[in-house]
């Protein structure tokens, strides 16, 4: 009997400890579960008011006329453009003529009737670009007074929810004047014959200009000029479509909640705190994001993987307690010291590296930037391999020590056995691994925020392998860099909520999709 007593004690303590585990790991589980949905009901929340606001700007910018103005100053912007083409092909030919001769005057002097036909180019366009000018004061302060009475008309609102009856009324009488948009823009239409002149003008002058442009003084920069020849004419062939465009405006053309979105999903341009429009398009954001990922996982992959190859495989224990610490240990370095490094090191090294002459071959190298995609891209390379590492390695062990002895008892080599038995079958969680990796460079903040270069724009693939060395911003970098300087509400303010929100779903998709790899790797090997 006591011996009985002491088997139930003992079974409930058993069913006891076995109670509280369950209840601490499932705890846990349901805990996480919470924390992802309170996540994400926070970014809902703070981003859910982004669309409206941002519904209104676009209607302002349509109303006021600042649509209409725009399509002068892109064609000004257009100018601005080509005007920086010449200026880079002027810095060329100096460069070359100083290489033969170091005399600065007479290089100087060999570029007379070049400097000669840039200076008249940057200068036809003044009358276009005062004209344009002008039309933005005005148009400019119409946005304000509509903003103004909005602004008037919220404050009412407030005072109103808040039981502050009198002054409410106080509110009501100072509310201004509602804005008669089409009495208001009506002077800025009639610019359109001024226009017509002005760009007329513009055009004949370039096209003389164009007919006379001197030729290089270094031969091989010709395809450069016949290249900003061709650009200059596409530019002035596009002279027609704007002032189609100007003529055929239409200032109350609705804009639907669907364009709020997709301007906001595929918009070029990120533009905060301006006098003229906040244009707010995450699609340069997502693809600096990208672009840095790609340098990031086309070399910590090979590397990872080839590194989770030896150790497993072929190292000798030795050689695997040396090794795997060292990569494991990768991970342990701050992101900021890593930022560091490449700001004080590495941007620098990799800049000195395009002006090699074995690379002189490259199309754009050298390069002038220092922070770059490349820079941010090797530094989360170096981030991502021993994530990498260590779950290919983890695949690589998983496999059956069966499929080693039947490849080798059939004659294989350790290479063969390693490309065509095990590879494949670790490949699943091998996947995994780069899933991972991925989501561990795309969500990572303090070195794309030093390194990268935060430049707001879609870098510009047609440059081939240079693309890497331009400059880009990312998603987590404009979150960090803009959220701090901010009132909270404003339309900045909840716009970064919803890059948030969009880099959130990203991490679930990628993490998704890992995990979908990891149960495939397992019903594999099972």
């Amino acid at each position: 009997m006591p011996f009985i007593s002491d088997s139930n004690r003992f079974e409930r303590k058993r069913l006891r400890l076995d109670f509280f585990i369950r209840a601490f790991f499932g705890g846990n589980a349901i805990l996480a579960i919470v924390i992802l949905l309170s996540i994400t009901v926070f970014l809902c929340r703070e981003g859910y008011g982004f669309f409206p606001q941002h519904l209104q700007n676009l209607r302002w910018y349509r109303l006021a006329g600042l649509e209409y103005v725009d399509f002068m100053r892109e064609q000004v912007a257009g100018h601005t453009a080509l005007n920086r083409t010449l200026q880079s092909l002027r810095v060329e030919q100096i460069n070359a003529l100083l290489a033969r001769n170091p005399d600065a005057d007479a290089a100087n002097a060999a570029l007379g009737a070049f400097d000669q036909f840039a200076g008249e180019f940057d200068s036809a366009v003044e009358e276009l670009r005062n004209v344009s000018s002008d039309l933005t004061d005005t148009v400019t302060e119409i946005k304000q007074k509509a903003r103004l009475r909005e602004d008037a008309i919220e404050q009412r609102r407030l005072l109103r929810s808040r039981g502050r009856g009198a002054d409410g009324k106080a509110a009501q009488s100072a509310l201004p004047p509602e804005i008669d948009f089409e009495k208001e823009v009506r002077p800025v239409r009639a610019t359109f014959p001024l226009y017509e002149k002005t760009a007329g003008a513009f055009e004949v002058r370039l096209r003389k200009l164009l007919a006379e442009m001197p030729a290089p003084s270094i031969p091989s920069l010709k395809p450069k000029f016949a290249a900003f020849t061709k650009a200059t004419e596409a530019y002035l062939g596009a002279f027609p479509e704007t002032a189609n465009k100007l003529k055929h405006w239409n200032q109350f053309r609705p804009v639907n909640r669907y364009e709020a979105v997709s301007s906001f999903l595929t918009g070029k341009e990120w533009i905060t705190n301006s006098f003229w429009q906040d244009f707010f398009g995450i699609l340069p954001l997502f693809t600096g994001s990208l672009l840095v990922s790609a340098i990031a996982l086309a070399i910590a992959v090979p590397f990872g993987v080839a590194a989770a190859i030896y150790v497993s495989e072929l190292a000798r224990p030795a050689e695997q307690a040396l090794i795997k610490p060292y990569i494991e240990f990768i991970s342990a370095i701050p992101s900021v010291v890593l930022g560091f490094f490449g700001v004080v090191v590495l941007g620098s090294t990799l800049r000195d590296v395009t002006h090699w002459h074995a690379l002189s071959w490259v199309p754009g190298f050298p390069i002038s930037e220092r922070l770059t995609a490349a820079t941010a891209g090797c530094l989360l390379a170096l981030m991502a391999i021993p994530t990498i590492f260590s779950l290919s390695e983890d695949a690589l062990n998983s496999v059956p020590r069966s499929y080693r002895e039947a490849s080798f008892a059939l004659g294989a080599s350790r290479l063969q056995t390693i490309f065509r038995i095990l590879l494949p079958a670790a490949f699943s969680g091998i996947v995994s691994a780069i899933l991972l990796g991925f989501g561990r460079v795309i969500g990572e903040t303090m070195v794309v925020l030093l390194c990268a270069g935060n430049r707001i724009a879609i870098p510009d693939f047609t440059q081939g392998l240079s693309t890497i060395f331009q400059p880009v911003h990312t998603m987590t970098g404009i979150v960090a860099q803009e959220m701090g300087e901010i009132p909270p509400g404003n339309i900045q303010y909840r716009a970064l909520f919803m890059v948030g929100l969009v880099l959130f779903a990203l991490a679930l998709i990628i993490n998704g999709l890992a995990q979908a790899a990891v149960r495939r790797f397992k019903i594999s090997i099972g």
